[in-house]
């Protein structure tokens, strides 16, 4: 794929700026043993995470289902800081505080303390990564704010480089709406559990080991023989792919095919309408059911959906 940057002319389907992300949260992790504790918590190598990095981790249930999907990252000192869907951070922190034990780790909700925001496009580049030497995965400190390069969006080949900002106060960056925010993370291909979608996906099935979300050499976490078995036994046949279509689709959304259409082929994991009033989803679906006949939303008459394309390939690997 030839893929052209932001920094050159961007359609004008494509807003670049700035959002207040009301439907993300933040969890602080505290403590001398906070990240050998979610280290037995999450799909990612936490306890290997280096200054300068963040990763994307799943937090699953002993089934293999995705409870929350999170962004991480350290924060000042020996904290650890977890971004996730707003509606799943009470259960998750309250979940996650159970297991705490004796452990030297105090988890607590950040949100109001350090407001999430989300930029994005040629503008944000310049204004928070102006030398363009923050890659993706790669976590920067300023004044007590954090900056956090997210994997890009690739739209019709263009790159739309994504950024998660912790801060008290954002940039002045020319405003885009959270509807358009998510249209941009659908076209990044990195799903965002929400209330709507937890418990529906094991990691895979959602493609969060190919985003690097899942990490098969660390120790055992909940759902890690479920998740681990998913990827070796060649078991796996549902995936997440790009859907587009001409009304707007909302996680939990099920699809059907044409083909099948007394039970649903997938679900809407997340989705977003752009600026221009583009519909598009990242949805989990069998894959035998893109292989022939024609994807509806909400049943086999509804709207009909069309295949877009994925910023990544969509091939089993073995290890993250």
């Amino acid at each position: 794929m030839n893929m052209q940057s932001l920094d050159n002319e961007a359609p004008a389907a494509i807003a670049a700026g700035l959002c207040r992300l009301t439907e993300w949260g933040l969890i602080r992790a505290q403590g001398a043993e906070a990240a050998s504790f979610l280290q037995g918590q999450l799909t990612q190598d936490v306890q290997h995470l280096e200054a300068g990095r963040a990763r994307l981790a799943g937090y699953c249930s002993v089934k293999g289902r995705l409870l929350a999907t999170m962004v991480v990252w350290h924060g000042v000192g020996d904290e650890l800081l977890l971004a996730c869907s707003a509606d799943l951070l009470p259960a998750t922190l309250k979940r996650l505080s159970m297991y705490v034990m004796r452990a030297k780790c105090k988890l607590s909700d950040a949100s109001a303390e350090l407001p999430l925001w989300g930029a994005a496009g040629a503008a944000a580049q310049e204004a928070l990564d102006p030398a363009h030497g923050l890659k993706v995965g790669g976590q920067t400190r300023s004044n007590g704010d954090d900056t956090v390069r997210l994997p890009d969006a690739v739209v019709n080949g263009l790159v739309v480089p994504r950024y998660l900002l912790a801060a008290v106060q954002a940039p002045a960056l020319p405003a885009i709406s959270e509807d358009h925010w998510r249209w941009l993370e659908v076209h990044s291909g990195v799903a965002r559990v929400q209330a709507a979608t937890q418990e529906q996906f094991v990691p895979q099935m959602v493609n969060l080991e190919l985003v690097g979300g899942v990490n098969f050499q660390k120790g055992c976490y909940p759902g890690q023989e479920v998740v681990a078995r998913s990827q070796y036994r060649g078991t796996l046949k549902r995936r997440a792919y790009v859907l587009t279509g001409t009304q707007a689709l909302a996680p939990g959304q099920e699809i059907y095919s044409s083909l099948d259409p007394d039970q649903p082929a997938g679900m809407v994991a997340l989705a977003g309408t752009s600026h221009s009033g583009e519909h598009a989803a990242l949805a989990e679906l069998k894959m035998a059911a893109l292989e022939a006949g024609t994807l509806h939303a909400g049943a086999a008459a509804g709207p009909l959906l069309l295949p877009g394309t994925l910023p990544y390939p969509l091939l089993m690997v073995e290890g993250s």
